[in-house]
């Protein structure tokens, strides 16, 4: 049925629970278990598009606990090719200030213990993750972030830690003493399934807070991170509505041959 298929995925992150209006909801059960939620499924921009909250409406998901594998299949089985990832995510750099954006271009794994791969045999696969996001989607997401007079930021490392806890003092100043940018909880194994998969995907990190790591900062609270991102509700979704508009159809990208001489 048209009304079950997507082109286009989109992950909401913490505070960023529902995106079109008059959207289909609908369960899509996977190999790997139940995913977070309900799939939205509908159109923006002409566009078929499926929303899928990544803690789920109520947020009953910490970032260990998601079910990723299922999230990314779901996806895939709604016939998915491109995906957008905005997530709540803290600063480990002064210059990157809470309320702007960055389009991460590189990530660093500090999480453990998730299941981080479709392929555990009986064929061996080794996907290449040199560069974790697609080179296709992140200009369209810088260059439309731009437009809207959003401070972006083009590049940028995110270190992806377990949670659900904060980071400690001295692990936050070792992140920002390593150069990397941006911190967050859930970007890894995300973004990796998506390239097991053979899907596009780019993470826009909607900076919610600086990082305790550097001098003088406060340490954060839950609280002041989901009222950052409801403050900018909005301006993600015009972001994303506009990101949809401008995704190419049927362009062709490296991410979709992602597989091609990962096998033995």
């Amino acid at each position: 049925m048209a009304d079950l298929i997507a082109e286009i995925g989109v992950f909401g992150g913490s505070g960023f629970y529902s995106l079109m209006e008059n959207a289909r909801e609908q369960w899509v059960e996977t190999p790997y278990g139940t995913p977070s939620d309900k799939i939205a499924l509908g159109e923006i921009a002409g566009r078929r598009v499926a929303f899928l909250p990544r803690h789920g409406k109520d947020h009953r998901f910490p970032p260990q606990a998601i079910n990723y594998r299922a999230n990314l299949y779901a996806m895939k089985a709604l016939g998915v090719q491109w995906i957008v990832g905005p997530t709540a995510a803290g600063s480990l750099a002064r210059e990157v200030k809470p309320g702007s954006m960055v389009v991460c271009d590189q990530l660093v794994d500090r999480t453990s213990g998730r299941k981080d791969t479709f392929y555990d045999g009986p064929v061996t696969t080794h996907v290449s993750f040199a560069d974790p996001y697609c080179p296709t989607l992140r200009p369209i997401a810088v260059d439309v972030l731009k437009s809207l007079g959003i401070e972006t930021h083009d590049s940028g490392t995110v270190v992806v830690i377990q949670g659900p806890r904060f980071s400690t003092r001295s692990e936050s100043k070792w992140f920002q003493s390593q150069g990397w940018e941006v911190i967050n909880m859930t970007q890894y194994p995300e973004a990796y399934l998506a390239r097991e998969l053979e899907m596009c995907y780019v993470n826009i990190a909607l900076i919610t807070d600086y990082d305790v790591g550097l001098e003088g900062m406060p340490p954060v609270s839950h609280h002041e991170v989901i009222e950052v991102f409801n403050k900018n509700n909005e301006r993600v979704k015009r972001a994303i509505g506009s990101i949809v508009e401008n995704i190419p159809a049927g362009a062709d990208c490296p991410c979709r041959h992602a597989l091609e001489g990962a096998r033995f």
